[in-house]
């Protein structure tokens, strides 16, 4: 806060790690004499700023009164929060979404009103609308004055979140955290914990930055979450699992919440509906990949879907960059088989993916814009993260009308069905056998593969850099039906 001759109080904001487009929400408003924004871009004109508006005594007695006040919520907060999100089309209801999101309202309020702490689980495959759920179940309990708040375990999703469902307000912002903040938090201090994205609950939440004592001593972060809120309610999809330490599943919450002598409600959208894209294309998928204990089938299509082979990453990116320039939402994603470089000083990005004579880089590691490449957080959504491959951490969680999935080395077709070659990842979390199994590794790559397949909601390019995968691939995928229906846009996973 500064002093001013005219006006007594005057705010700026210096975001020194920020450029223009990384906050381009924030320009949208009208700038105030309270509200002034300068960027990393903008460092000439902020330091201009300071020298016009700062007065020549130490302004530090003021700044320590403002530092040891005391910060309280508004009461209005949750209203304003329910009613941003309702009124939001992003994440409007569809019908057979409204039958969910009622089943999750009625076990909130069975467990509210017998007087016991309860803990609610939603299992549902990708496409079937957990996120959208998720968030009209927050603005509905907002709406309730109850005490609220929705957690994830991505980065990328909760920033996301915090962007669209959260725009213009830093406090509604705030209702959107992470598994990891509740370490500390009063048992039981919220009325409901909307944990999306459960499959990626850790072991612990412990990491680097825990202090030492909270390290020593660390609690599983199931039970931190359960014991956050009288009604946890957890979201997921079990074939989501794709980063060791991640064990979010039905039966893992389930009996835990068991062992706390707590009653669970269980709720499967797995054969109830989908928001978009084909239910048998999934099916297929999970049978491909060996998931569920199914064998390969021949895909003929089924009106629904579209999915297709391409013979070269260059054909599979053109065919890409017709669907995105016509309008409709494009991403390439592979799997982590390529090393993955910081930027250059030039604030560009190198060429990692390289197949051949095509190369493209990954998507931005930090949170931070590169060049024309957005943070990582918002690669699947801002029209300018198509161009770079994104990994199963940036797609996870987000949708998109057309995908582009790289098979890599790391998964190849061998005696009629898909093996993994562990060796071949350049995942870190991959490289020391004593913390993950080749059993484990296994099926986190075949996970991994379900999550990248798995995001487009119009239809899939499949390419294998395996000349014996692609020909495998081909017997398989020999379309009779293609794409007939057309789907209005819809959000959320």
């Amino acid at each position: 806060m500064l002093a001013h001759s005219r006006n007594p109080i005057a705010g700026v904001a210096y975001l020194h790690n920020a450029v223009d487009r990384d906050v381009d929400d924030l320009f949208g408003r009208r700038p105030t004499e309270q509200s002034r924004i300068f960027t990393k871009q903008r460092r000439g004109q902020f330091l201009d700023y300071l020298r016009s508006h700062l007065a020549p005594a130490s302004g530090a007695s003021a700044a320590d009164r403002f530092l040891t006040s005391s910060v309280r919520p508004s009461k209005h907060l949750l209203s304003y929060a329910a009613a941003e999100l309702k009124d939001r089309s992003h994440f409007t209801l569809l019908d057979e979404q409204r039958l969910a999101y009622e089943l999750v309202l009625h076990a909130v309020e069975r467990a509210r009103s017998a007087d016991r702490k309860s803990v609610v689980v939603v299992a549902g495959g990708p496409g079937s609308g957990k996120s959208v759920i998720a968030l009209s179940v927050l603005g509905e309990l907002a709406r309730q004055q109850r005490s609220v708040m929705h957690a994830t375990g991505s980065r990328s999703f909760t920033q996301t979140l915090r962007r669209y469902a959260g725009k213009g307000s830093t406090r509604l912002k705030n209702l959107f955290g992470y598994f990891n903040s509740f370490m500390s938090a009063e048992r039981n201090g919220l009325d409901v914990l909307i944990c999306d994205e459960a499959h990626r609950i850790r072991e612990t939440s412990v990491n680097r930055f825990t202090p030492k004592a909270k390290r020593e001593r660390p609690r599983p972060q199931i039970d931190e979450l359960i014991a956050a809120a009288r009604v946890p309610v957890f979201l997921l999809d079990e074939h989501q699992v794709v980063k060791p330490g991640e064990l979010g599943n039905v039966d893992v919450i389930s009996a835990h919440a068991r062992q706390l002598n707590l009653d669970v409600e269980v709720v499967s959208l797995h054969d109830q509906f989908r928001c978009g894209g084909s239910e048998a294309y999934e099916e297929w998928v999970v049978d491909l990949l060996g998931l569920d204990g199914g064998k390969p089938s021949v895909w003929a299509g089924d009106g629904r879907f579209d999915l297709r082979l391409a013979d070269s990453p260059e054909e599979m990116e053109a065919f890409l960059a017709a669907k995105q320039a016509a309008g409709e939402t494009a991403r390439m994603s592979a799997g982590y088989c390529w090393p993955w470089s910081d930027p250059l000083p030039d604030d560009s990005l190198v060429p990692d993916v390289r197949i051949g004579g095509w190369s493209r880089p990954w998507n931005v590691k930090s949170d931070r814009s590169v060049g024309d490449a957005p943070g990582s957080a918002f690669w699947a959504t801002d029209p300018h993260g198509f161009g770079q491959v994104g990994c199963v951490y940036t797609a996870q969680g987000f949708e998109y009308e057309w995908s582009g999935v790289i098979l890599g080395p790391d998964l190849v077709a061998r005696d009629g069905r898909l093996v993994t070659q562990r060796a071949e990842s350049k995942d870190p979390a991959f490289r020391s056998r004593k913390t993950l199994s080749d059993a484990e590794a296994d099926r986190l790559i075949r996970n991994t593969y379900k999550v990248l397949m798995t995001r487009g909601m119009r239809g899939t390019v499949l390419y294998s850099t395996d000349n014996e995968t692609r020909a495998w691939l081909g017997s398989l995928i020999r379309v009779e039906r293609g794409l007939e229906t057309i789907y209005e846009q819809s959000g959320g996973s």
